[in-house]
């Protein structure tokens, strides 16, 4: 994105601002950009758009690999991925309560019909709605989920502000309870847990609360190991590797266990 975009963007949200100051009357929500998952962690803390090198021999380790794209991919040519190796792929449907995916349905259905397991994606902005509100336009706009075993819970995309402060001028303790709020609503809407997707980095700094029994993790981290994991979490479920060529991530068990997954 330009400079000159990014002001725009920022003059909007700042006029808007404004206006609720002035009238105590609130205006509809500021421009939501299409933020792709891991973009801000990337951005923060070392880009993944290097080669990493990691363990792939089947006999030393049970994994499953797969990537996540958003409006970044526009049309994706789901049969090449599959031709790499790539067996379940995450979308991205919304961002707050201002985006939607424009290649939700290709996306979302290609990978569907080529044969991965496939799930969607929310990046959230905790400071602009509540997480009851951005669950439901999440599950309102292609983030629910049904048993049909080719379908993950969704995942909640929370990761540094693209607008401002890291945490997005939240404690640890309204960030711990605005991601209590998305989680409990979500599982009330689809009767699963999100998945969590996220940095230990970005978590440690703005969350203090534990999820590890509830909601599987989904770690971003580009290196060849996976690191130090947030706080609480023993195991994960998913690591984002890498961004080059596209966004990489392996699943931390067999294929049956990503069914099963998948199943709930």
């Amino acid at each position: 994105m330009n400079t000159f975009a990014r002001s725009a963007t920022a003059l909007l949200a700042t006029i808007s601002l404004g206006l609720v100051a002035l009238t105590g009357t609130a205006q509809a929500e500021p421009v939501v950009e299409d933020h792709a998952m891991g973009s801000q962690i990337a951005k923060h803390e070392g880009r993944g758009d290097q080669r990493i090198v990691i363990n792939t021999d089947p006999s030393a380790q049970a994994v499953v690999y797969g990537i996540d794209v958003s409006g970044h991919q526009g049309n994706v040519d789901w049969a090449y991925w599959w031709g790499q190796g790539k067996r379940f792929a995450y979308v991205k449907a919304t961002e707050s309560t201002g985006y939607r995916n424009p290649y939700f349905a290709q996306q979302y259905n290609g990978s569907y019909n080529i044969g991965m397991i496939r799930g969607a994606y929310h990046f959230a902005l905790p400071d602009r709605s509540t997480g009851t509100a951005q669950a439901d336009y999440f599950v309102n706009n292609g983030g629910g989920w049904s048993r049909d075993g080719k379908t993950l819970p969704g995942a909640l995309d929370m990761e540094y502000n693209p607008y401002g402060s890291t945490c997005y001028g939240l404690s640890k303790a309204s960030m711990t309870s605005w991601i209590r709020a998305f989680s409990d609503r979500y599982h009330a809407r689809t009767s699963r847990w999100p998945v969590i997707y996220t940095s230990t980095s970005w978590w440690n700094q703005c969350v203090s609360g534990d999820f590890s029994s509830t909601n599987p993790l989904w770690v971003a981290r580009y290196s060849s190991t996976v690191g130090t994991l947030p706080y609480a979490w023993s195991i994960y479920t998913f690591w984002q590797y890498s961004s080059s060529p596209i966004d990489q991530n392996q699943f931390n068990g067999a294929y049956d266990r990503l069914q099963a997954l998948a199943n709930g």
